[in-house]
């Protein structure tokens, strides 16, 4: 479970830092707002996960629920 954990952090962590960069690659390096795009950015992986029919890092994941019951 900890390695499922670790791999749904990391895409979330890799999602948001990538939409701090893409406003920082066109011009706009306000921290302000680049710390906006980072939060925006883990908005989506977020409600991915809270989402129940998800089936790689969903509440009713497969690999975060027990198999058998």
């Amino acid at each position: 479970m900890k390695k499922q954990l670790t791999a749904a952090g990391l895409s979330y962590l890799r999602h948001a830092v990538t939409c701090a960069a893409v406003l920082y690659m066109s011009g706009i390096t306000d921290p302000k707002v680049l710390a906006n795009a980072f939060i925006a950015g883990l908005v989506g992986p977020l409600l991915k996960a809270i989402a129940p029919n998800e089936k790689q890092f969903g509440i009713n994941s497969t690999s975060t629920t027990k198999k058998g019951k």
